[in-house]
């Protein structure tokens, strides 16, 4: 499934319940820019954990594909408390003339078989089978926000607010816990994990970010309870621009690894930062995604988009990074030369062939001509999730309840 991309929830009445694999158009295999639906399951039925009288949703938070080994392909998806393995594959021949069956189904009578009948496979249509083979549950006391497949390819990581286990994939009943900040008291609480993450070359690496804009970075070799961190990295904080938002908008949403290893990404509500994992005092790169909105702090308080979370993604070469903002907007950052572009994802724009145009927000009492007021925004359009193809200019944005996938226009 060359240049598979993947959407949890295709509508929003689906409330992202049901999982949704997309697949290269075959008729056409040099037209990237037409993607079908390659299969569609359902991956979490609702749960009602009496002991905390708590419903646990069937809302899909993370998926990750597995590296492929053979013909099918492996996925963990997860909700709020459970995981599962899933194998996706594909069947298109089915085998006829069993001894012991009919041609229906039916078991044969023992007297009725006269004569022994080797089975052969006839086509078929093509029928794609997803079969969840392990679930991993009753780990997590709190919400799990992300899972990382090691690139031992035998071990992931999950992780809640307040604790990291790490699983083998063949082992379902048991994980170890490698990270633990809850403290004695729930009192003395004062910051939460948001997203851990495996280091691409080095199985015992990983870091895992919190609600105060800081990454810690781990090595598994140094102990088996990871409460010493190996680096910590934090960028202070200007006290001139320090707000009664400066702690909500600086909690790390997302944090990634570039394909080499050597950097990381990370971010926050405002802004992008890329960190060089031999220095951590301050990020060496750092890009403004929509700092029009830090006057707008108040009112995106009050209706709850301060705490919306973002992802952010490398592109295959580690030289370009992209990262969802309001209004269907997304944006793209090249690192050198230091350019970047605010793009949007409509249906209008999605057309075969049909080109984006750069958009700009306008600040001030006069717009310019194609500028759009941030007066003007839809908040409630917004692009949480994008993934960029590990090997082609193709990118996939996930706007509300729309999967737009996008390419080079070079190619």
């Amino acid at each position: 499934m060359p240049g598979a991309t993947i959407s949890s929830g295709a509508s929003r009445k689906s409330r992202g319940l049901s999982t949704k694999t997309w697949q290269k158009n075959k008729s056409r295999p040099h037209c990237w820019g037409e993607y079908s639906v390659y299969s569609t399951f359902q991956s979490h039925e609702p749960e009602f954990d009496y002991l905390k009288s708590l419903e646990i949703e069937e809302k899909i938070n993370k998926i990750r594909w597995l590296p492929q080994q053979n013909a099918a392909h492996f996925l963990l998806s997860t909700n709020d408390k459970t995981i599962k393995l899933w194998k996706i594959s594909e069947r298109d021949k089915r085998a006829e003339g069993y001894n012991l069956k009919d041609e229906e189904g039916r078991v044969r009578e023992p007297f009725r078989i006269t004569a022994l009948r080797v089975p052969v496979l006839k086509p078929m249509d093509l029928m794609v089978e997803a079969s969840p083979r392990r679930t991993f549950a009753n780990a997590h006391t709190y919400h799990i926000n992300s899972i990382s497949v090691n690139s031992d390819h035998e071990t992931y990581l999950s992780a809640d607010d307040l604790r990291i286990n790490l699983w083998h994939l063949e082992i379902t009943d048991r994980s170890f816990n490698i990270v633990d900040i809850k403290p004695a008291n729930m009192e003395e609480l004062t910051e939460v994990i948001t997203a851990a993450e495996c280091h691409p070359h080095h199985c015992n690496v990983f870091v895992y970010s919190s609600s105060k804009g800081t990454i810690r970075l781990c090595d598994m070799r140094s102990s088996a309870l990871c409460d010493q961190h190996a680096k910590f990295f934090e960028e202070p904080e200007d006290p001139n621009s320090r707000s009664f938002f400066s702690e909500i908008i600086s909690s790390i949403s997302d944090v990634k690894f570039s394909h080499s290893g050597r950097y990381m990404m990370t971010r926050d509500y405002l802004s992008v930062k890329v960190w060089d994992l031999n220095m951590e005092s301050r990020p060496v790169e750092t890009y403004q995604v929509h700092e029009y909105l830090r006057s707008k702090l108040c009112s995106l308080y009050e209706n709850d988009c301060i705490f919306d979370k973002f992802e952010c993604c490398w592109n295959g070469s580690d030289s370009a990074i992209m990262t969802g903002s309001y209004n269907n907007f997304f944006r793209m950052f090249e690192r050198s030369p230091r350019r970047d572009v605010t793009l949007e994802a409509t249906r209008e724009g999605s057309r075969p062939r049909a080109l984006l145009r750069p958009r700009k927000v306008g600040t001030g009492g006069k717009r310019k001509k194609d500028e759009i007021s941030v007066d003007s925004l839809d908040f409630n359009k917004k692009i949480l999730h994008s993934t960029w193809h590990p090997s082609q200019d193709l990118i996939a944005v996930a706007a509300t309840n729309n999967l737009y996938i996008f390419q080079d226009k070079a190619n």
